[in-house]
């Protein structure tokens, strides 16, 4: 049975995406295993997921070289939809500096369609927006691709209402690309999401899982050095155990459907509009089935107003 279907504006994708980041950079990847990545993408295919998420600077420039490893060259290129990204560049492990200049944009699509092994990229990101750079130039430089035939869409990421304004003013913007969960939900306080349901663009909404601590499984024992996690303000002792009352609240609503507390904060977010996409991240195929099934789960008045009062996170994100 296929998975129900959202839109990118015109572009129509599954109702749940698979974000790739975690296959090769982010979170713990020490244990990742070639052979069991393959397994989840393929099986992700299987089970109607056609929304893959990635972007050059996972790695940095593994992710990809994944997708055209075990999507493309296996002959999935036709069933599936390649987002990547660009507009930054790595300076660590775990942190990052940006580059929106119509140079860096078009030489950041060369090689994701190098290492992708495709002729074109269905959804091209602009990362993060570089305030070194006017948001028009960039994006510019983006339809210019557009016009190539190189890619086919566009989106941005982690943006204000009055960024994607302007960047419509120069081009379509097909998607926005921002942090949405129980615990995260900045974009639907400063307007981003109400803006892009209105505008019919699509919202893709990552870490939708809470970087893992909404599933409760999470303990600090569990973020290792060089983990991604380690520098954000929400993974030390002190806030993950003040925000256990989060975990149990979900946890109580998972109790009453007999489903986890993933698919329950999964069917939250899809709950948010019918523009918005959840891209949970993972590299084991068990999960990625968890995941997926909470397109059955359906939440009722009563649970949304119960999940609405939990608090919120005792720490920002970043």
């Amino acid at each position: 049975m296929p998975l129900p279907e959202r839109h990118l504006r015109d572009l129509a994708v599954s109702a749940i995406g698979l974000g790739c980041m975690p296959m090769s950079w982010g979170y713990n990847v020490d244990d990742a295993d070639p052979v069991e990545i393959r397994a989840t993408l393929h099986r992700a295919v299987d089970l109607g997921v056609t929304l893959f998420d990635t972007a050059d600077v996972y790695g940095p420039w593994t992710n990809e070289e994944i997708l055209g490893d075990y999507i493309v060259r296996d002959g999935l290129r036709d069933q599936v939809v390649i987002a990547t990204k660009c507009g930054l560049v790595p300076i660590d492990r775990t942190s990052y500096g940006r580059d929106g200049s119509p140079a860096h944009v078009r030489a950041a699509c060369e090689a994701s369609l190098k290492r992708l092994g495709t002729d074109h990229i269905d959804v091209y990101q602009l990362h993060r927006v570089d305030p070194q750079v006017p948001l028009e130039e960039t994006w510019g430089a983006m339809a210019d691709l557009v016009a190539a035939g190189k890619v086919r869409h566009l989106g941005l990421s982690e943006v204000t209402v009055e960024e994607i304004r302007r960047a419509e003013a120069v081009h379509a913007v097909s998607s926005v690309q921002s942090e949405l969960s129980l615990w995260t939900s900045e974009n639907v306080d400063n307007g981003v999401c109400a803006y892009c349901t209105d505008h019919g663009i699509g919202f893709l909404a990552f870490s939708p899982l809470g970087r893992g601590y909404l599933t409760g499984a999470l303990t600090p024992a569990t973020i290792k050095d060089g983990d991604f996690r380690s520098t954000n303000p929400r993974f030390t002792a002190g806030a993950m155990k003040a925000n256990t009352t989060i975990v149990e609240g979900i946890a109580a609503v998972a109790s009453r459907h007999r489903v986890t507390p993933a698919q329950v904060s999964l069917a939250w977010v899809l709950s948010r509009g019918p523009n918005v996409v959840p891209i949970p991240g993972t590299k084991r195929r068990r999960w990625l089935e968890q995941n997926v099934a909470s397109v059955n789960v359906l939440l009722t008045e009563e649970d949304l107003a119960e999940l609405a009062a939990l608090p919120r996170s005792v720490a920002p994100r970043y």
